[in-house]
Parts: C-alpha cells; structure tokens; sequence
C-alpha cells in the first residue's frame, strides 16, 4: 500500500540519484582538459515496482552506474596510428641528420672532388709550377678529408642512434611495468564492482606512450589485458610484465632480446623500428657506397698516376694510400701518399715540361669506378637517394599525422567533454535534484498539517527519516 514513508523513500532515492548523476558532470567538466579523460554518462535506472493486488507502484530511480564513453576499436586504430607515426619520426629525424654529411657545403664529398680534378686542370697551363703541384696535393688532402669526414660521422651517428635505441629500451620496460600495475588495480576494482575508468584512461595513455615506441597488439580476455608485439612477443600479461634487454652483437651494436630471443628484427613500427632501420640499413649501406666511391676513385687515380713521370724524371707511385682489398672502410681511412708536389706524375714522356699524364688523370672524372658510374654521378645518386628516403618519409609522416589528428578528433566526439552539454546535463540534475528535495519538504510535513487538522490519529514519525537526509534536504533547501 501507497504510505508517506514509500514516498519518502521514493524522494531520497531521487535525491542520491541526481546527487549522483551532478557529481559524475561536474567530474566531467573538471577534467575537460585532461589528456585521455573518456567522459562519464550517469546511467539512471528505475527501480523494481511493487504489486499490490491489481495496482502496480513505482519505487523510484537509482543511479545504476557510471558509464564511461570509449569506443575500444577506435582506440585500438589510434594506436596503430600512433605506432606508425612513431616509424616515421623515428626514421625522418634519423635521415636528416644523415642528409646533413651530404650537403652542398665546402666540406662536402661534390664540391671536393670536383675541386681537385680543376687542381689537374690548372696545373696542366704549367707543369712545373711547384705552387700549383702544391695545390694538387691540397686539393687531394681536401677530397680525402671530405670522404673521411663524412664516414666518421655516420660511424657516429650510428653510435647516437644505438644509444637512443637502449634509451627506448629503458622506457618500454618502464612504461610496461607501469601498465601491469594498472591492471592488477583495475581488476581488484571490476572484480568487487567498482568503477575502474580513471585507471583504464590512464592504462590507455601509458599504451598510447608506448605504441610510439614499438609495435603494441592488444588483446582483452576475462584474465585481464596482454600487450604483446605485433609478432606475438609478450610485453605484460595481466599483472606480470616482461622486461626487454640489450646485448652487443658482433658490430658492436646493440640487439633487443626479449626473454632470451633476439626481436630486433621483428620490430616492425613505433620509434624503435625506424631508428633501428636507419641504424642497420641505411647507414651501413651509406657507408658502403661510399667505401665503393672511394677505393674506386683511389685505385683509378693510382693507375694514371702511374703512367706518367715526376719531375725527376722517374716513374709515377701511388697517389692515394693503397685502399683496402675488400674495400670496406675505404672511405674513412683515405689518405693522400705523395707529400712532395716534385713527385705528382704529370709528364707522358718523363719531360719536365710535359703535361701529357695530366690529361690520364683528369680522364678519371668521366671513367666508370664505382658500379658503372663516374665519381660526379656515383656521388649524385647516393646524395639523391637520401634526399629521396627524406623527402619520401616526410610525405609519409605528414599524411600519418593527418590521420592521426582525425581519428582523436573522432574520439573527442565520443570520449571528449563538451563544456556546453555539460552545462545542459547539469542543469536537467540540478531541476530533478530541486523537484525530489521539495518533495521530501512537502512530506516532512505532511503528518503534522493532518495531526493539526485531526484528519491522522496516528502519523508516520519523523525519527523515520534518516538524519543524515534531512540535513541534506535542508542544506539544499537554503543553498
């Protein structure tokens, strides 16, 4: 049967409920600025009615929970996106820093070697000149100081680069067993039925970190989320994480090994995926092309040179220090042999006058030394092939970030907080809030209007009414 303390009941269930609901909104508008805040809905629902007879009574609204808006496939594509994007950084930052060693500066490989093969040409209008022989020399010193320059200093960048890689290291395993930690506290919250959604937004801003580090799967299972790799090597299992390690390989190198197996080849996206495809493809294959150019141009130099005669009269010996048979490390040991511009075999017939083995040595500019190809158009291709891996990642990276910047927009629209719906939402709770609270007013003092009017002989006593509900209605009542 209907009775002033069902209605009662009913009033204060209201209250709790829209108290309820104007929390979550106003946790809502607190945290509008919070990076990877997903929006909570106060999911109201209506509570089992009561049977009397033929006649069927409400028993009010209870706030059933809290839903908190995030779309899991969404946030799973974000990722991937954020994995790709760091690729590409990874990869384009490393590359420009290589494309600076082939820049069109006083230093570089170009302008040197074109600067030495005008050096023969200037000493060919005067073949005895000992200022102009001394220029040769120079110019020499310069072209071998450019190719050694420049292969030091992608040794060197390699070396940066295997030290960002450990760096990466470091962090994956810190931000891994950040995460399981996370899910040991958000599974003692599901599993008592409480609501785990901070903890779940910042587990996803932790993965969101490192799926810029390297490539994350993510799998949900009644055990609790696993990341592994896009190759099914397990980064945290539940509440167990399991840490990367490094070991130097033969070239000195760092490799990535997880659990005792080496993974760095199986890394296929996030930062360290392009910093290791800069570390192990493109910087040892500069460097070959460039021990390729080097010993080539040396060994062709040294023939010519050998043709001609000095001033002295005697056969010509080694311009450039002997490269090494297989070539490898050509580049940054180049060095110029003849320290005494007397000794530069200019003349064909051993006159002192002669210019003849000048025009063998110039020759080389437009002979095939390396892979077919005269030094000028050799050097031209190695320098457009980084341009183009540049330029080429660029375009990349800009359509990934455009990609990127549209899926969180999307998310914002489903997990975002919108100040002005809040605003609504706030509103609608503080109405219901106001309507039950003056309900349980009206009631309060219902039986004493009845004992007044002698209409009760008997009314429901106040003491009924919960204390801690009648500061409460009070308090809203006088706000």
């Amino acid at each position: 049967m209907p009775s002033l303390y069902g209605t009662m009941s009913i009033a204060t269930g209201a209250l709790g409920a829209e108290q309820g609901a104007l929390d979550a909104t106003t946790n809502n508008v607190a945290n509008a600025n919070t990076p990877g805040y997903s929006r909570l809905r106060p999911v109201l629902a209506e509570n089992d009615p009561i049977v009397v007879g033929s006649v069927t009574y409400g028993t009010g609204v209870s706030l059933a929970n809290l839903q908190s808006l995030r779309d899991p496939i969404l946030q799973r594509r974000i990722q991937e996106e954020i994995q790709q994007q760091g690729q590409l950084n990874g990869f384009v930052a490393a590359m420009q820093q290589a494309q600076v060693q082939f820049t069109a500066s006083s230093g570089d490989i170009g302008i040197q070697i074109s600067n030495f093969f005008s050096s023969l040409d200037q000493l060919s209008t005067d073949p005895t000149n000992l200022a102009l022989r001394q220029g040769v020399l120079t110019a020499a010193g310069n072209m071998a100081g450019a190719f050694n320059n420049t292969a030091n200093n992608l040794s060197l960048q390699r070396s940066n680069l295997d030290l960002s890689i450990t760096q990466d290291v470091e962090q994956v395993n810190v931000l891994t067993d950040q995460i399981a930690t996370l899910n040991i506290r958000i599974s003692e919250l599901e599993g008592v039925k409480r609501d785990a959604s901070p903890f779940i937004d910042q587990r996803d801003m932790l993965i969101g970190q490192l799926s810029s580090l390297i490539d994350v799967a993510t799998i949900q299972s009644d055990d609790g989320l696993t990341l592994t790799t896009s190759n099914g090597i397990a980064l945290v299992v539940g509440g167990q994480s399991f840490a990367l390690t490094t070991q130097i390989n033969a070239a000195g190198q760092h490799d990535i090994y997880s659990q005792g197996t080496d993974i760095t080849a199986r890394l296929t996206s996030g930062e360290l995926a392009g910093l290791l495809q800069v570390r192990d493809q493109k910087i040892p294959t500069l460097l070959s092309n460039l021990d390729t150019l080097a010993a080539g141009l040396a060994n062709a130099l040294n023939t010519a040179h050998h043709a001609g005669f000095d001033l002295n009269g005697d056969p010509g010996g080694n311009l450039f220090v002997t490269p090494p048979v297989s070539g490898q490390g050509a580049a940054a040991s180049m060095a110029v042999q003849i320290t005494d511009p007397v000794l530069i075999a200019a003349s064909s017939d051993g006159a002192p006058g002669s210019n003849g083995n000048l025009a063998v040595l110039s020759a080389v500019h437009d002979q095939a030394v390396a892979a077919g190809q005269n030094p000028t158009d050799f050097y031209s291709n190695l320098v457009f092939g980084v341009g183009n891996d540049v330029s080429s990642g660029s375009a990349e990276l800009s359509s990934a970030q455009l990609i990127l910047t549209q899926l969180q927009n999307q998310r914002g629209s489903i997990s975002g907080v919108s100040l002005n719906e809040e605003a609504a939402n706030m509103l609608q709770y503080q109405r219901a809030f106001d309507a039950a609270a003056r309900v349980v007013t009206t009631i309060n003092e219902m039986p004493r209007s009845c004992a007044e009017a002698g209409v009760l002989q008997r009314v429901v006593s106040l003491t009924q009414i919960p204390e801690q509900i009648l500061q409460a209605t009070r308090y809203r009542k006088h706000a």
